[in-house]
């Protein structure tokens, strides 16, 4: 007796690709302490004396905390964000290996040399708030507030200017920081707006 083999089709069923999570939270956050810790060095509320105890607030909030940031936003296709996070994560590490060069280490510097950096740190961070234009309102306070203090900045570690006017701006800058943080998340969390972020100051 003869045998009939039954085939039945199958169709394939994929899975849904799930995107990472909104990273922009965490790296704002980041930012936020980074900025309120070497702010109030700048304004000159802590001692000058035991700076290297700054490092572990800017090495792990400032840069490593943007620098996850950032790559989730390559993973979200947000140049935006993941060149921003990633070039302010970079900074922060320099920061932090300057710090320790010069409060834990002998080794003679010339101070000038991070002056110079920080010219080129304000070249890219006016780049990225003219591209903040397109996001905004709070992103592009916060770089504004940013390149505030770079430009106060230099002239300290060029020419021995006194830095409280960069540590109020970093002051600003942690404050917008802390902000934006908490509404993306928890307009993220919520699915609706309940903390306004501000439209966009240019539409491309």
């Amino acid at each position: 007796m003869a045998q009939t083999k039954h085939t039945s089709s199958t169709t394939p069923v994929t899975s849904p690709i799930l995107q990472p999570a909104e990273p922009a939270a965490l790296g704002l956050f980041g930012l936020a302490v980074a900025a309120l810790v070497l702010g109030a060095a700048d304004m000159g509320f802590t001692s000058g004396v035991f700076k290297s105890l700054m490092i572990p607030w800017v090495l792990f909030f400032g840069a490593t905390a943007q620098l996850l940031a950032s790559t989730v936003e390559f993973k979200r296709n947000n140049i935006f964000g993941a060149t921003v996070f990633c070039v302010y994560a970079m900074t922060m590490y320099s920061i932090a290996l300057t710090l320790y060069i010069t409060q834990c280490t002998e080794i003679q510097v010339d101070i000038a040399h991070y002056g110079f950096g920080l010219i080129a740190i304000l070249i890219f961070s006016l780049i990225a708030t003219l591209a903040s234009l397109m996001a905004n309102k709070l992103l592009f306070a916060i770089l504004i507030a940013v390149d505030l203090a770079i430009i106060f900045l230099i002239p300290h570690y060029l020419m021995g200017y006194p830095t409280w006017p960069a540590g109020f701006f970093l002051f600003c800058t942690s404050a917008l920081s802390f902000y934006t943080a908490a509404a993306i998340l928890l307009n993220t969390m919520a699915g609706k707006p309940l903390l306004p972020l501000g439209k966009p100051l240019l539409k491309p």
